[in-house]
This record gives C-alpha cells, sequence and structure tokens, in this order.
C-alpha cells in the first residue's frame, strides 16, 4: 500500500458485528476528536443487527462504510478493515470502546517523531453502561512510561504476564510500519493488540502516555469477556512462546517473575471477565467486590 499524497492523516478503524447497543457512542466519540484530520473506516461483518444503519445514520463525510456479504471471523475483519485505511497513520478500535476527544491530538503529535513506531496510553475498563470498573490501567509501570526502546518494554511484558502495553484502542501506528512488519502478526486473538505492538517495535521506540485517553469496554457479550479459559491459556502459551524467543535479552530474574506471576495473572483475568457479567449474578457482584470495582449508586 503507497501512502496518499493528500488526505486525512490519521484512518481510524473500527470492525463492526453486532455492536447495536454500543456503536453510536464509539462513532460519536471520533468524530468528537479535537484533531480533526481524519477518516472513520468502519468494516461491517455481515452483523444481523442494527450495527450497520446506526453507522449510516451519523451525517459526517469523514465517514466510509464498507459491507462484508458474508461474516468472516473477527480478527479477519480487523485485518481487512485496516487494508481499507488510507491515511498514512492507523489506530484500530473495537465497535464498543470509547475514545477521549484529545487521544488523537496527542498520539499524532508523538508520531511527528519518525525515530517512534508505536505510541499507547492508559484506559479506563468500563461496564455496558459505560461505568468506570477499573480506571487508569495499562502503563502502570515506569519503564513503560515515555520513550522506552523494545528490550525494555519486551522484558516488562514478560514480567507482567498479560498485556501492559494497552488494547487495540490504545495504539496509534504507521501503515507502512505494519507493511513492513508484514501486516498483522500470527498470534492468537486474546494477545494480537500485544504482539501487534511489539512486531512494530522492530521498527522504532514505544511512547507510553501517562494520561487515560480510552475507554475499554468490558461487557457481556464483548470478545474481552468471551475469551473465558481458552483465552487464558492462550494468553499464558503466547507469553511461554514469547519468553523462548528472546531468551538472549532477558535477564533470570524476568523469567522467574514471570513464572511467580502467573498465577496472579490467571485469577486476575478469571476475575475481570466474571465482572463484566449480568448485574443480578452473584458471581458478577463477588468479583466486581474483590476487584474494588463496586461504586455507590
Amino acid at each position: 500500500m503507497s501512502e496518499p499524497t493528500n488526505g486525512p492523516v490519521v484512518s481510524v478503524c473500527i470492525p463492526l458485528y453486532k455492536k447495536e447497543r454500543f456503536v453510536a457512542r464509539t462513532v460519536q466519540s471520533v468524530l468528537e476528536q479535537t484533531f480533526t484530520d481524519f477518516e472513520l473506516v468502519v468494516l461491517h461483518n455481515a452483523s444481523p443487527d442494527r450495527s450497520a444503519e446506526i453507522v449510516e445514520s451519523f451525517d459526517d463525510p469523514r465517514i466510509r462504510i464498507f459491507h462484508n456479504a458474508e461474516t468472516i471471523p473477527g480478527p479477519d475483519n480487523a485485518k481487512k478493515v485496516a487494508s481499507l485505511a488510507t491515511a498514512p497513520l492507523m489506530k484500530i478500535v473495537a465497535a464498543d470502546d470509547m475514545l477521549h476527544p484529545t487521544l488523537l491530538e496527542r498520539q499524532v503529535a508523538v508520531l511527528a517523531d519518525p525515530g517512534v513506531a508505536v505510541v499507547s496510553c492508559r484506559q479506563n475498563m468500563i461496564d455496558e453502561n459505560d461505568r468506570v470498573m477499573y480506571p487508569d490501567r495499562s502503563l502502570r509501570s515506569t519503564d513503560l512510561v515515555g520513550r522506552q526502546d523494545r528490550t525494555t518494554v519486551v522484558r516488562r511484558v514478560v514480567r507482567h504476564t498479560g498485556n501492559p502495553v494497552g488494547a487495540f484502542c490504545n495504539l496509534m501506528f504507521r501503515r507502512t510500519d505494519l507493511d513492513a512488519i508484514g501486516g498483522f502478526p500470527d498470534a492468537p486473538w486474546v494477545a494480537h493488540d500485544l504482539a501487534l505492538a511489539l512486531g512494530l517495535l522492530s521498527r522504532g521506540d514505544f511512547v507510553g502516555l501517562p494520561e487515560t485517553l480510552v475507554d475499554f469496554r468490558i461487557a457481556s457479550g464483548s470478545s474481552s469477556a468471551d475469551d473465558g479459559e481458552e483465552g487464558l491459556a492462550e494468553q499464558v502459551a503466547y507469553i511461554e512462546g514469547l519468553r523462548r524467543k528472546n531468551a538472549p535479552i532477558l535477564r533470570w530474574s524476568d523469567a522467574l517473575y514471570s513464572s511467580l506471576r502467573l498465577p496472579l495473572m490467571r485469577a486476575r483475568h478469571r476475575m475481570i471477565v466474571a465482572a463484566a457479567g449480568p448485574k443480578t449474578d452473584l458471581r458478577t457482584r463477588a468479583a466486581q467486590r474483590v476487584l474494588g470495582l463496586s461504586r455507590a449508586a
């Protein structure tokens, strides 16, 4: 793909499937950005609900919506919508997440430095009613804030055992760098955003912004909530593979810390998934209490 000489600076790409309850808020959060030179590319994955109709109800020339003739796997739809982007900078946003107004402005400014390949930020984890369940997540360690090299980021990921870098909606990167690494990496979907960020770091440095600039939804029916035990097993396998592949740059303490932290990661993953369940479910309420998520009504 060649970069256009004229056109938007950023492509915000949304793979869309069965998100009629949330997609209007997602689209609105993009349209309300303080940085306005973007296109919003939506790929409707033959969803059986009103998701596409809701997006089409917005009257904004920056929105480009495409339709699959039939439903394809979610990861394939994410890759396909990215291929439809025309801007030099890219961001992938799930159709139920939301961007804070200054997100694009802050991240575009960082990527003005050609030595930076990926910029991320912190996120709130929200429920199906936009209530903040878990505030200011990701980039919680000092070695992920500010400018960092690939070795530093890989070591932190191995020690963390999960994804401390941020989800797709947190990340912004260049189309040329995505092309240069051969597109989306071969990784389980639960680790696809993390694998993409690490792959892009072969092209330059990482910058972690300390601000919370996105809302990442954990709700019943979201891909994050549906990961379950299978997703947990895939996450563990991915981290173990990352340890083996990057053994030359790791310290003995990284592997030890990773092994000791794995049980905590498993427990936290199960708790977050449980906390996204129906409000009336005792398991949901118990998980929210354990995580300190409950708030006064």
